[in-house]
């Protein structure tokens, strides 16, 4: 069972939320969850995700690992406070209309913020974490974004769900490939591939792959996968359209 605090919450939300009492020993007013978080975080920005340490945290704030620990029970918990710092949707956030405008902008949202702190996509989703704040209010703007739309609530987290983890694979995907390849995929290396991809075994991929549409080199790191992110992400709003058009007919 997680640690919980009245009113029975896990203890990472109540954190979240500023529910949880500050501890009654340590050092109260030079530390905080706040403070923690913030350094946690300016940490794997700068470092990556692995560089993230209780102890290493406690010594860029000038206290002992100890002294975290009053206030942050495990790193678990602490990168669950990281994650959703991270996620902070910009305040006073408007979407445009009509709906696909709206969830193209709330997936461009998720895009910024995932680019900024990839790491975010390294730590896994636990339960506790979509009741926090940042996670309810990215949540709340995409249900916004569907308002108009027939589907039922249920549909309407699905698609949610759906749109978000697109958004995150993507942005992590074009993260990987953005590292420098080992090889250089030249004119000479493709048509050496192109003895062993024959028509016969690879009749649909072999001509994409001598063209150099199958495997080019890194997106930069301002475009990224642009073209490909706006390709499946207007299929999943066709799809959307689709079933809201479906909807009004059987009604």
């Amino acid at each position: 069972m997680p640690d919980t605090v009245e009113p029975g919450l896990p203890r990472v939300v109540a954190i979240a939320w500023g529910m949880a009492v500050a501890p009654s020993r340590g050092p109260r007013r030079e530390l905080s969850h706040e403070k923690i978080v913030e350094a946690g975080i300016e940490i794997a920005d700068r470092d990556g995700l692995a560089a993230v340490t209780m102890q290493r945290v406690a010594e860029s704030l000038g206290f002992t690992t100890m002294a975290l620990y009053r206030y942050v029970s495990t790193k678990d918990e602490l990168l669950d406070l990281m994650r959703d710092a991270a996620i902070a949707v910009p305040p006073r956030q408007k979407l445009p209309q009509p709906w696909r405008e709206a969830l193209r902008a709330w997936c461009q949202v998720m895009r910024e913020c995932y680019r900024a702190h990839p790491w975010v996509l390294a730590i896994p989703r636990r339960q506790e974490v979509l009741l926090m704040p940042n996670a309810v209010a990215l949540v709340d703007l995409g249900l916004q974004a569907m308002a108009e739309l027939a589907l039922d609530e249920e549909q309407k987290m699905a698609a949610v769900l759906t749109l978000s983890t697109y958004v995150g694979a993507m942005v992590g995907l074009e993260g990987e490939l953005a590292v420098e390849p080992d090889a250089e995929y030249t004119a000479e290396a493709f048509a050496a591939l192109g003895e062993v991809i024959t028509p016969e075994r690879f009749p649909a991929l072999r001509s994409m792959l001598l063209a150099g549409e199958y495997v080019g080199g890194p997106p930069s790191p301002e475009q990224g996968l642009e073209a490909e992110l706006e390709f499946g992400l207007e299929r999943i709003l066709d799809g959307l359209e689709r079933l809201d058009r479906e909807l009004r007919e059987s009604s």
